[in-house]
């Protein structure tokens, strides 16, 4: 069944989705730079974020935040986590919505909050809403790759219907109710990527690589658990699958980072020459410090941290991690 989709964000993520879903469905696609939406218009390509990805001729481009939810039957979130608080805060003007989801992974910075908990917050009596998350690299949505999603909702019924209305031949999206265990997952997973493009950077093998991406998960996992998520979620897409995705592919930014801090770059560096939003850099403070208020251990996220803000070499950020004391693995 075709609906009538709001997409508010223009980047990478934003822009694929946008792709993928127009054959299928009405997508209009919001970006608050007027000028960048024009030139995607006239190119039929958004060369920033996704060169290379033909855009369809049904999708609609429009700069009027107003115009592009009215009327719409899903409103779908695109922007980065930073800026969450303040789409929220336009949405929750507007006398009604529909359905909303979000595809933003990580902490608001200094508050420490989930996107589920902003929704809270800013549209309180809003019942209908999800997230949407899972291992995904925008350029191979984009061009229509197989790709895997989990949508998760407090309401079983709305991510199950969306879920099924959402879905396409190469666009697999599964229905869950643990929205905290997927934010987690989509969250942390980005620290995991910088710490294994560290691993990599530095050729410490393939050995390696795959106990970090273990130790990572079982991170990931005693934190999900610890905030209400479920230990099951993090077995499934947004957690390794999501994890594995992110640790081993050269298209995410968050390993990038990583294996630029391995060759001795600054953080400052590096960011100006990604041009794209590295999640992980701004999650990796806020779960570091919140796994100490929590009381939780989390060696790998502190280790990034130390790296990236403290100026800590990545060879003695290993060195430290090697020589931690041997305990059970469970």
């Amino acid at each position: 069944m075709a609906i009538k989709l709001s997409i508010l964000g223009a980047g990478a993520w934003g822009t694929a989705l946008a792709a993928g879903w127009s054959p299928h469905h009405a997508v209009t696609l919001w970006g608050r730079n007027t000028a960048e939406l024009d030139a995607m218009r006239a190119a039929r390509v958004n060369t920033r974020y996704l060169p290379g990805c033909p855009l369809p001729d049904s999708l609609q481009l429009n700069p009027d935040f107003n115009a592009t939810v009215d009327h719409a039957d899903v409103i779908v979130i695109a922007v980065p986590s930073g800026a969450l608080r303040a789409t929220l805060a336009a949405l929750a003007l507007r006398p009604t919505l529909p359905p909303l989801l979000w595809v933003c992974k990580g902490f608001e910075p200094g508050s420490r909050k989930l996107p589920h908990q902003l929704v809270a917050e800013l549209l309180p009596t809003h019942a209908q809403s999800g997230v949407l998350s899972g291992p995904s690299f925008a350029q191979e949505v984009a061009q229509g790759y197989p790709t895997a999603l989990t949508l998760a909702s407090h309401d079983r019924a709305l991510a199950q219907h969306l879920s099924e209305t959402l879905s396409s031949h190469r666009l697999r999206i599964y229905a869950h109710d643990d929205v905290i265990g997927v934010e987690i997952g989509g969250a942390l997973k980005n620290v995991m990527a910088i710490a294994a493009g560290i691993c990599d950077g530095l050729q410490l093998g393939h050995n390696a690589r795959a106990a970090l991406i273990t130790r990572g998960l079982a991170e990931m996992t005693r934190l999900g658990v610890q905030l209400g998520g479920r230990v099951e979620t993090f077995m499934g897409l947004s957690g390794l699958g999501d994890l594995i995705l992110t640790t081993t592919g050269d298209l995410s930014r968050n390993r990038q980072v990583g294996l630029r801090l391995a060759r001795g770059q600054s953080l400052n560096t590096i960011l100006g020459e990604l041009g794209h939003v590295a999640e992980g850099v701004t999650t990796a403070r806020e779960v570091d410090a919140l796994a100490r208020e929590l009381g939780v251990e989390m060696p790998i996220t502190h280790a990034v941290c130390q790296m990236l803000f403290e100026g800590l070499p990545a060879s003695e950020a290993v060195d430290a991690l090697l020589n931690r004391h041997i305990r059970a693995e469970f």
